[in-house]
């Protein structure tokens, strides 16, 4: 598959890196209202469209779709180009598949009701072992924590509701699981978006070397 070579995007996707970390306790999920039909987000509206589209989970033969969304999210934020976005794609097409069949990944991609063959979006959360640490004052938790990675929607089908379809499959799938925390790196486009389903900015800070 030929990468589209693009502009860099203002689309809603989150970035993992140069951005600002947001967190969820799991728990404090069950207190949020559910996801409006319709929601503002700054001067746009848009539906959430449940009879358009249709959120499945990814399998190890989806492995190759998700491995370009991630390239092509890293693509519209202009943090990769030429060469480097091929290398990125087949990179992750291999970790993904091997994570995807191990459980360390956990993917949802989105099609088109009446076109399941046609993928136009997808997210995932990679899981990772931590140490035990306290939920609440008088809770500790499963010593799991998941981040959402790999957020993404086809050029012309963005700006539809699928990103919040896809984001409502993670959060009631992270409760199930009983996760600790629920990680993501915002951009400053879609924070908004992840506060509105109970993201919250927290303290992590990341070492980038020398200035």
């Amino acid at each position: 598959m030929t990468p589209n070579r693009q502009l860099p995007s203002r689309a809603w996707n989150h970035r993992e890196k140069r951005c600002h970390a947001q967190q969820v306790p799991i728990s404090a999920l069950n207190a949020c209202p559910a996801i409006a039909l319709r929601r503002r987000v700054g001067h746009s509206t848009f539906a959430l469209m449940p009879d358009t589209f249709r959120i499945r989970r990814a399998t190890a033969q989806d492995a190759g779709v998700v491995a370009w969304h991630r390239a092509r999210m890293f693509q519209d934020m202009g943090e990769v180009s030429g060469d480097a976005f091929e290398i990125l794609r087949a990179k992750a097409w291999v970790r993904l598949k091997e994570w995807i069949d191990s459980g360390d990944y956990v993917g949802w991609l989105a099609t088109l009701a009446d076109q399941p063959e046609m993928v136009v979006g997808g997210a995932g959360v990679q899981l990772q072992p931590i140490l035990p640490r306290p939920v609440n004052a008088s809770t500790v938790g499963e010593d799991r924590q998941g981040t959402v990675v790999n957020v993404f929607t086809e050029p012309q089908w963005r700006r539809r509701g699928i990103a919040g379809l896809l984001m409502k499959e993670i959060i009631t799938w992270s409760k199930d699981e009983r996760l600790d925390r629920l990680l993501l790196h915002a951009s400053d486009e879609g924070r908004s978006v992840y506060e509105r389903l109970g993201f919250i900015a927290g303290n992590e800070m990341r070492f980038v070397g020398d200035s």
